[in-house]
């Protein structure tokens, strides 16, 4: 069947409309974060005020025991108890803010008093998510009227995958906000939404055709639907395992001021004021970790659908193209930093760093091998 021009003008337009939209809504995340303010009653930040004062107290002069007369030759000197006391509240304090972990104030920045959010910064972020919605509708307009311009389904090379994988980040975000207050990660989540979008509308984009003909199998839409739906979500992760080493570093810092290893006015000049609107580096691990734990299974059946497809097509289940290779490496990956958390009890920046080995062979798996590496899969390029 011959391509509908209309209408695959106008998926092209829907899907520039759909980016410029997410964009404004970045924008409007961006503000509501800038424009909050540290509150007064989290834990953190009191702790970032108050640091100094606490090693101020400690650092006085040290006082005499008894009535404050003379000592005698023999008189013992120590430190004013009430300083050393606030010194170690404070370093408690630290360590119980690093430990918080899932309830549910901890993976939202701004309840329960940590961040202070002025009227209109708060309708700044309601219209970034109304904006969120909207460019989401013109994306999946962009989507369903791609396949049927074509009539095909709407992934069958790198411009439409990439466009599917940025379609359904938005989707697990959007999804998150309605179990938890995650607006605070809006920002975080667009700007690599709209940066691949762009990649995808210049670098990668065809105009809509006929699949390639050993595409053409039911299996393209049980494969491949797993594949897409797998790594937008494990691009959600991927953004949260960064947030949160980002964050895991600055409450370092905040300890090291605590314990008198750092001076509190230079710890606190770069970047705090971003940072310290981010919830615990705890409550970002577990989120990261929720989130690949609920897409591992996704992308293990991913692979044993196209390990069957394989069969099917090229008489074996499994041949070690690059495609298979790297589509298990990445599986390993993934399937290494679950069994740390579950068996060795990784946690923090070791459980991190494979999560983030493992998105880096998801990149791999996808861009590089298809458009550098010629293999079985290299019909699947631009």
């Amino acid at each position: 069947m011959a391509v509908n021009e209309g209408i695959a003008s106008l998926s092209d337009h829907l899907f520039g409309s759909g980016m410029a939209v997410y964009a404004a809504a970045m924008l409007g995340y961006a503000a509501e974060f800038a424009f909050s303010r540290l509150g007064t009653r989290s834990g953190a930040v009191e702790l970032a005020a108050e640091v100094p004062a606490a090693r101020t107290a400690a650092d006085r002069p040290a006082v005499l025991v008894g009535a404050g007369a003379p000592a005698d030759a023999g008189s013992s000197i120590e430190i004013d108890p009430a300083a050393a006391a606030l010194a170690a509240a404070r370093a408690r304090e630290i360590e119980a803010v690093r430990q918080r972990d899932t309830a549910a104030h901890t993976l939202v920045a701004g309840n329960d008093g940590d961040i202070e959010v002025p009227a209109r910064a708060r309708w700044i972020g309601r219209i970034a998510v109304l904006l969120t919605v909207v460019g989401w509708a013109l994306h999946l307009g962009s989507v369903i009227t791609r396949g049927i311009a074509a009539d095909r389904v709407p992934w069958g090379n790198m411009y439409e995958f990439s466009s599917m994988i940025c379609l359904i980040a938005v989707t697990t975000f959007l999804a998150l906000l309605t179990r938890q207050k995650v607006r605070w990660l809006g920002v975080f989540v667009m700007v690599p939404v709209v940066l691949y979008l762009g990649f995808a509308g210049t670098v990668l984009y065809v105009a809509p055709g006929p699949l390639v003909p050993v595409l053409n199998s039911y299996w393209l839409k049980i494969h491949v639907v797993a594949a897409i739906t797998s790594s937008g979500v494990f691009l959600i992760s991927a953004v949260t395992t960064v947030l949160f080493l980002v964050k895991e570093r600055w409450e370092n810092r905040l300890a090291d001021v605590a314990a008198g290893r750092a001076d509190a006015s230079r710890a606190m000049q770069s970047r705090g004021g971003i940072v310290m609107r981010l919830p615990s580096s705890a409550a970002l691990d577990t989120l990261s970790y929720r989130i690949i734990a609920f897409a591992f299974p996704i992308w293990t059946f991913a692979i044993i659908a196209g390990a069957i497809w394989a069969e099917s097509a090229w008489g074996r289940y499994w041949g070690w193209d690059p495609k298979e290779t790297w589509s298990f490496i990445t599986w390993v990956c993934y399937a290494a930093y679950l069994h740390a958390r579950a068996t060795a009890g990784w946690r923090g920046r070791r459980a991190a760093a494979i999560a983030l080995v493992a998105f880096t062979a998801l990149f791999v798996d996808y861009y590089l091998v298809n458009l550098v590496i010629t293999g079985l899969h290299s019909y699947a390029g631009v």
